[in-house]
Order: C-alpha cells, then sequence, then structure tokens
C-alpha cells in the first residue's frame, strides 16, 4: 500500500518539475523571440541571453548531479547542448554571433520533448 502511494507521489511530483522544466523553456523562448525582433545589443536581447543562462545554468547543474534519474547518455548529450548553448550565448553577447534562431529551435525542441516525455 505504501509503495503504490509512493509510486503516484513521486510520478506527480515527477509531472510537476517537467511541467516546471517546459514553462522556463516557454518563457525561455519568448524572450529570445523578443530578441530576435529588437536584434543584438537590445534590452531584450540582453534579458534574453541573462535568463537562457540562468536557466542552463541550473539545468547543467542537476543534469551533473549523480541524483538525476536519466540514463547516462541521455545527461551526457543535454550536457553536450547546454555547453554548445552557453558558448553560443556567449559569442551573441560580445557581438560574435547575432542570430537568435539557432537558440529558439533548440529551445523548441527540447521544450517539446518535455512535453512528450513519461
Amino acid at each position: 500500500m505504501y509503495q503504490q502511494f509512493y509510486s503516484e507521489v513521486a510520478e506527480e511530483a515527477s509531472d510537476r518539475i517537467r511541467q516546471d522544466e517546459q514553462r522556463a523553456f516557454r518563457h525561455s523562448i519568448g524572450l529570445l523571440a523578443a530578441a530576435r525582433d529588437k536584434g543584438p545589443g537590445s534590452r531584450e536581447a540582453v534579458e534574453a541571453l541573462f535568463f537562457l543562462n540562468r536557466l542552463w545554468g541550473v539545468l547543467l547543474e542537476d543534469l551533473a548531479s549523480s541524483e538525476n534519474a536519466l540514463p547516462a547518455d541521455v545527461r551526457a548529450k543535454l550536457i553536450s547542448i547546454g555547453i554548445w548553448i552557453l558558448r553560443y550565448a556567449e559569442e551573441m553577447r560580445v557581438g560574435k554571433k547575432r542570430d537568435v534562431q539557432p537558440l529558439i529551435e533548440i529551445s523548441e525542441t527540447i521544450c517539446k520533448g518535455l512535453g512528450t516525455a513519461a
């Protein structure tokens, strides 16, 4: 009886976490879209890159944790994506890159994946 209750609670918590992550990605996508519309160097671009850095900082910390339940190969791939995103965002910040669209597309793909994860 307790095992079934624990399993239900754990599944609900996992669903909430995934929904929170999806919400964070949607917010990031919205900020990145505003940055695309206003252009590099705009206040919107600064806000989008700042939020993206914070989001991926949290995600990378979680992915690197031994307590993360994802399979090691999935974690490694997501860590690689996160590192690429942070490098690209830094290149945008210093003016080496100007196109925010790759960040939007990757974020949309991850967001969709969070919606189908079970």
